[in-house]
């Protein structure tokens, strides 16, 4: 059965009751051998996938998760684009491969925790279950390696659009929707001329004086709410904005999203929190590796020396 911890009068589910299923072959396969280290954490957060749509970043994502090892993964809501999904079904390969690693990371030993959030909200009366080895909550608390309390939740519940006019969430949904379109389609001509991803939408938003002004708020109402909690901090998503900042004696995390930043936030085994910017990663990769491309020039020099070396050593042998 499920149980549950209360602070300060909000009841938070703190374990999962277990549902049997059959464990599919594909769990226990190996591994196919990789050509970097694996980055060691102790925790991950990552939200806002919105797996489903074609703004998900599902190559990106699956990138990353095959880059790291964690003790706890969260997944802080909005995971499942359901409301994307009830208009039209949009789900390719890639977005079955996300499932399938996350799957194998809870087979092998990280404890996976999903946070449904709004777009995801039909999982909220599963709360408190065990699927697959991923558990399902509303909110959690996690305690960091150095002693710090922090709520971890989605965040939709601050966001009094979502929470008071839910008909103008559907609509603001449509507009970013088709902002997240435009990405896909401005990194496919990016694509061709060889260039990284960038984010459109991203670019737009922290441009527009009113939503600059609603992340604001956002923050302060999310941080406003962890102290009367009682805690240290709070993880949060929902808004696609990663940051780390302090509002009084409370610390705000945001993990980001993977529709447009593609970020998560990381805990270390000394509890030292960052967060993960992938695709700035991804960006500074590939500019080294084209740095070290070899120069044509200087290759057919090189191709030549040697041909002479093998020639002066031909003839020494004769």
């Amino acid at each position: 059965m499920a149980t549950r911890a209360r602070i300060d009068g909000q009841m938070l589910f703190r374990s999962a009751t277990t549902v049997s299923v059959s464990i599919p072959d594909w769990l226990d396969l190996p591994e196919p051998r990789g050509f970097r280290p694996k980055r060691k954490y102790r925790t991950i957060w990552i939200s806002d996938v919105h797996l489903g749509t074609r703004g998900c970043n599902a190559s990106m994502l699956l990138d990353f998760l095959s880059s790291i090892e964690c003790e706890t993964l969260y997944l802080v809501g909005d995971i499942v684009d359901g409301w994307r999904l009830s208009k039209g079904w949009y789900w390719p390969d890639e977005h079955n491969e996300v499932v399938r690693r996350v799957l194998k990371m809870a087979h092998r030993g990280t404890r996976v925790i999903l946070i449904a959030g709004n777009h995801d909200e039909m999982l909220r009366p599963y709360a408190g279950m065990s699927f697959g080895g991923v558990e399902l909550a509303l909110d959690m608390i996690h305690e960091t390696a150095d002693g710090r309390r922090l709520l971890v939740t989605h965040g939709d519940g601050f966001d009094g659009v979502v929470l008071y006019a839910r008909w103008l969430a559907f609509l603001g949904d449509k507009a970013y929707s088709l902002l997240l379109r435009a990405n896909v389609w401005v990194n496919m001509i990016r694509r061709q001329f060889k260039r990284p991803y960038w984010s459109l939408s991203a670019y737009l938003k922290k441009r527009v004086k009113n939503a600059v002004q609603f992340v604001c708020d956002f923050e302060e109402a999310v941080a406003h709410a962890a102290r009367d909690l009682g805690v240290d901090g709070v993880v949060c998503g929902h808004i696609h904005c990663a940051e780390i900042r302090q509002i009084g004696d409370i610390t705000y995390y945001n993990d980001g999203d993977w529709v447009e930043s593609c970020t998560a936030l990381a805990e270390d085994h000394q509890g030292h929190m960052s967060i993960i910017d992938w695709a700035e990663e991804t960006r500074r990769a590939a500019a080294l590796k084209a740095s070290l491309k070899p120069i044509p020039a200087l290759e057919d020099a090189a191709s030549e020396a040697q041909r002479g070396e093998e020639q002066m050593a031909e003839e020494n042998v004769a």
